[in-house]
């Protein structure tokens, strides 16, 4: 059980300050590539109305050789606040890139400079930025001159434990322009693995005055809130908690707001959520859409008898009649009387 600090309770539920630009929610959306695209945010906003959407991160030069903007850039005109996530090595492309996304309806560019993944970081986009502080400032200088918007910052603390820099990086990030700063709390090398130094956030936050974000193993309302007490950080990010789970970011804020938690969606309702989130895809994206909900679906399986096999199933579907079919019969079968369903999937355990 854990108890939220009323002190903490009022910081956090007033309105986040990003520059010129001001969110309603401490808790923000994370920018995550094959992810967030427009049919995701709609999904994650309508249970968090009021929070911060990243777009899939979208490389910088690649838009000097297209004519029009990529799928991911899309932005529907009334799903604000959003911004739009840009990487690369080269501030010049970042700028022009940059003013393309505020001209698409983005209200906050965010760098990327903190994508552990080989291929990014061999080309000298996201975290290797860490080991390359006078370009990530020039990068930082070059946006913001670029665009009338706020410029923000997504890294790492460091490319690896022997390489931990953050502290005089995120400095170096705030004398360049940036608004904000959001703050994984893992090195490069870690990946995903182990877990996030929270810690570090909070020396970060103890030297800036922009606006810090958390980021890193935020599952739940328990870990968001243990996060921000740990760190002092001005809000949250949630990321990978919420894959095949759209309801995070709202629950997250809600309490924030409230100190009471949201009820908890049954697996149930979570499968009828991945239909829609199946219809959805196809629908904006055609069979490709197919096969990138594939994997949605296959999140939203979890949390009941059967899960498992499910998941394998949904991993292969071809059409949306196929994937209803299955998760409808899932369904049935959930709604019997006598399924039992662990409690536990229910419990605040936040008070």
């Amino acid at each position: 059980m854990i108890a939220l600090n009323p002190e903490l309770q009022a910081r956090l539920s007033t309105p986040l300050k990003i520059g010129t630009v001001t969110v309603k929610s401490r808790v923000l959306q994370s920018p995550l590539s094959g992810v967030t695209d427009l049919v995701f945010r709609r999904l994650v906003r309508r249970y968090a109305p009021d929070s911060m959407m990243y777009t899939e991160m979208v490389q910088a030069s690649s838009l000097n050789h297209v004519k029009g903007l990529p799928k991911i850039m899309e932005v529907d005109p009334n799903e604000r606040p959003v911004s739009i996530q840009l990487f690369d090595c080269r501030p010049d492309f970042l700028a022009t890139a940059a003013q393309k996304a505020m001209a698409e309806g983005a209200d906050t560019i965010d760098i990327n400079m903190g994508c552990p993944v080989n291929k990014i970081t061999k080309n000298g986009g996201g975290s290797s930025l860490l080991r390359q502080p006078d370009i990530a400032e020039a990068i930082v200088r070059e946006v913001v001159k670029a665009v009338d918007i706020p410029v923000t910052v997504k890294t790492r603390i460091g490319w690896s434990e022997d390489e931990i820099n953050i502290l005089d990086f995120a400095q170096r990030m705030q004398d360049a322009g940036a608004a904000m700063l959001t703050l994984h709390g893992r090195t490069r090398a870690q990946g995903y693995n182990g877990t996030a130094n929270w810690e570090w956030i909070g020396r970060v936050k103890q030297i800036l005055s922009i606006p810090v974000i958390a980021n890193g193993d935020i599952f739940s309302i328990e870990a968001a809130v243990k996060c921000l007490e740990t760190t002092g950080a001005d809000g949250v990010m949630c990321s990978r908690g919420t894959l095949g789970y759209p309801f995070l970011v709202g629950e997250i804020d809600y309490f924030l707001k409230t100190g009471e938690c949201l009820p908890k969606p049954t697996p149930v309702e979570c499968l009828e959520c991945a239909k829609e989130h199946l219809q959805a895809l196809y629908e904006y994206k055609g069979q490709r859409g197919i096969q990138q909900a594939r994997k949605h679906m296959a999140w939203y399986a979890k949390g009941f008898s059967g899960a498992g096999e499910l998941r394998s199933q949904l991993s292969r579907v071809e059409s949306v009649a196929q994937g209803f079919e299955l998760i409808d019969r899932t369904i049935e079968q959930l709604s019997k009387p006598w399924v039992q369903i662990p409690d536990s999937a229910n419990n605040c355990n936040v008070h």
